[in-house]
């Protein structure tokens, strides 16, 4: 199939094929579906909870709207545990009482500092909670359950970007297990000014910035730019959702958040742009997804991704597959009967070396008796007196003899044995061979 000509003209630097009007049409219907769901499932609720106030109310229309992209290849290689960034319209994280968490690079007290002076802004100080630099967190958050407390106290977590990747391996799974509450990277040390092309040689510590950091208002412009963000975590696969708004937004909050993250995310992170994209949906936590931007082109490049019928390429793709199939089947095939094999001859094994064990124990009792037959005529007592000089030669005879027939018991025993075990054997054979 030759590439369209539409796809041929299509261009990697347009910043958004997405129509806006498709955008809210699809946000009005989501809205709408979301809340009718919503008011459906506490009117059919078989117990109303008399606890629920206008704070649980509020909770239910918190729930996230995401948009969730398709493409044609992985956009990723590997897993990233560090989230990207894209700017928002309008922030998910409005709630006043926000819990924000801020990890740095040592020393945390210019840091404290900053975030204590009074250029930076009282209304974003109040949402700062903790500051904390990396060998605290390390020291004093080693325990599952300092993490898992950590993890429930704050709402938002922010890391320095020269210590981000080295969060993963200290907070570990209660961070990292889900993408909930990831710490977010910040840009919040000095800038080297640059000159001519080139940027300045980095500045030594002093007793006055000793973390090397920036000032009050850039330290609140990063958080505030962070807060405001929606989150790209980025894995290796065709999907990827990110969270673009609440059940709380009007339909044109979310639809100006769609845009933005729609031009973004596929110009940002999405190698061959809108030519690797399948499909754009917005949907809700139990929704359908709504496209509002599909392909007319299921492939990347229609030349290399799609093989003629009865081409040599396609041909040599089905001949090497089913080469694959078949030495498969054999190798399965062959593996079993061998596995039979060694279970059979395992188990002869053991019987025939338990039949010679016992064969060779007859041997030695049977030569061990024939010597004392011989020699017990011939022993002679040294004590004096009457009928004590000699043992009689007839007692050795009688007990010659019952050896002897004992030993032809045994032998009689181990030959009725070993012609079972061969029956056996036979048997077993031909019920393997059928």
């Amino acid at each position: 199939m030759a590439p369209s000509k539409e796809m041929a003209l299509r261009s990697d630097t347009t910043v958004s094929k997405v129509n806006p009007d498709q955008t809210l049409k699809a946000s009005k219907a989501l809205l709408a579906h979301m809340k009718k769901a919503a008011k459906e499932t506490a009117e059919n609720a078989p117990k109303k909870d008399l606890l629920a106030d206008d704070d649980d109310e509020a909770a239910a229309g918190e729930e996230p709207i995401w948009l969730t992209l398709t493409t044609k290849r992985h956009i990723s290689d590997t897993r990233s545990l560090k989230p990207g960034k894209i700017a928002l319209p309008h922030s998910l994280n409005t709630d006043p009482n926000l819990a924000v968490c801020l990890i740095t690079a040592e020393p945390q007290r210019a840091f404290k500092n900053l975030v204590a002076s009074d250029a930076f802004p009282a209304d974003l100080r109040k949402q700062i909670t903790r500051v904390i630099d990396y060998n605290k967190l390390k020291a004093k958050f080693k325990t599952f359950e300092a993490q898992r407390a950590l993890f429930a106290e704050h709402d938002v977590f922010l890391g320095d970007s020269r210590i981000i990747n080295r969060l993963p391996a200290t907070l570990g799974k209660t961070f990292y297990k889900s993408t909930a509450k990831r710490p977010i990277p910040v840009t919040i040390h000095a800038t080297r000014p640059s000159e001519n092309g080139k940027r300045a040689p980095k500045q030594a510590k002093s007793d006055e910035n000793p973390g090397n950091a920036c000032t009050a208002p850039q330290l609140a412009a990063e958080i505030s730019k962070a807060l405001s963000s929606a989150l790209v975590n980025l894995s290796p696969t065709t999907n990827t959702a990110v969270r673009v708004g609440l059940g709380s937004f009007t339909a044109e909050q979310v639809a100006a958040n769609v845009d933005a993250v729609a031009g973004a995310l596929v110009s940002k992170f999405v190698p061959g742009k809108w030519n690797n994209v399948r499909g754009l949906y917005v949907k809700g936590p139990t929704t359908a997804a709504l496209p509002i931007w599909l392909t007319e082109e299921l492939w990347v490049d229609a030349d290399k991704d799609i093989l003629a019928d009865g081409s040599e390429e396609a041909k040599a793709l089905e001949a090497a597959a089913a080469a694959d199939k078949d030495s498969k089947r054999k190798s399965s095939s062959s593996s079993e009967k061998a596995n039979i094999g060694k279970k059979r001859k395992a188990s002869g094994d053991g019987d025939d070396e338990q039949s010679a064990t016992t064969t060779t124990a007859a041997a030695k009792k049977s030569k061990k008796s024939e010597v004392e037959g011989k020699l017990l005529p011939e022993v002679k007592t040294g004590g004096k007196g009457k009928g004590k000089g000699k043992i009689s030669g007839g007692s050795g005879a009688a007990a010659t003899d019952s050896k002897a027939a004992s030993d032809d018991k045994l032998d009689k025993e181990i030959a009725e044995r070993k012609a079972a075990l061969k029956k056996q054997k036979k048997a077993a054979k031909k019920a393997v061979d059928v």
